[in-house]
């Protein structure tokens, strides 16, 4: 586990490039950036900036073209495959846009899944208390078709959560949801963070969301564009406007 004085997640000098001579795409260019423990982290940046290949590099979902990355003390680029995907059974939570359950596994085994394929096999009990955890007590035995979006969204990130990750990554969480249910799907991530110190890192295109977070960062073409500290939603959205500006004139 990580240390108060160390990073959670530690990014050096990271690019990214995909295509072939001719055709490449430099998604990330030199990224550099750390994310302290038990903070919640917002990315933000217009269509095409590299958000969601940070959230993927820096997660071990995709793998570096140059630069480092660290999760705590271990390096991520330099992991084969077997010990990376090791690694983000046991360390890392994600989340998505698409809650990605089983349609025919209750929520209980939906949830218990990662525990499951990491080799354990996984006690009820602690998986009543991760549902419990997401206010879902009571659906253990529903399959997702029986829940809300909301509902479904709450299970995929008691699933992240499950195995106690040193990490939780999340792609775009409340972009199926409805403005109120999202609400209460970021509640319930800001309270993993201030009460359990969770570290989350989350990439989003609403301002609203970003205000949950303790900072957010900013790209633009791949490269850090700024940060902004104890975000509001009208800081946050004069931010992206100025950024999605600058790159439309950029394109002219």
């Amino acid at each position: 586990m990580t240390t108060s004085e160390e990073p959670a997640v530690r990014l050096r000098g990271l690019h990214r490039t995909y295509g072939h001579r001719g055709t490449t795409v430099r998604a990330l260019n030199g990224v550099s950036v750390d994310f302290p423990a038990g903070s919640f982290t917002a990315v933000m940046g217009p269509s095409g900036s590299g958000k969601s290949t940070l959230l993927h590099c820096a997660a071990g979902l995709d793998r570096p073209t140059g630069g480092e990355v660290h999760l705590g003390g271990t390096r991520l680029d330099d992991l084969s495959e077997t010990r990376l995907t090791l690694l983000r059974r046991q360390r890392i939570g994600f989340v998505f846009q698409q809650f990605n359950l089983l349609p025919a596994l209750t929520a209980e085994l939906n949830v218990a899944l990662p525990l499951m394929l990491g080799g354990r096999r996984p006690k009820r009990a602690e998986i009543r208390v991760a549902l419990a955890d997401v206010g879902l007590a009571d659906r253990l035995g529903h399959r997702p078709a029986e829940l809300s979006g909301g509902q479904q969204q709450r299970v995929a990130i008691a699933r992240a959560l499950v195995t106690r990750p040193e990490v939780l990554f999340a792609d775009e969480p409340t972009g199926a949801l409805d403005s109120a249910t999202g609400r209460e799907v970021l509640t319930l991530l800001r309270g993993m963070v201030e009460e359990r110190r969770q570290t989350v890192l989350m990439v989003t295109h609403d301002p609203v969301a970003a205000a949950y977070a303790d900072r957010v960062l900013f790209l633009r073409d791949g490269r850090l564009a700024g940060e902004l500290v104890g975000p509001t939603p009208q800081a946050v959205a004069e931010r992206m406007t100025g950024l999605e500006a600058e790159a439309s004139g950029a394109v002219r």
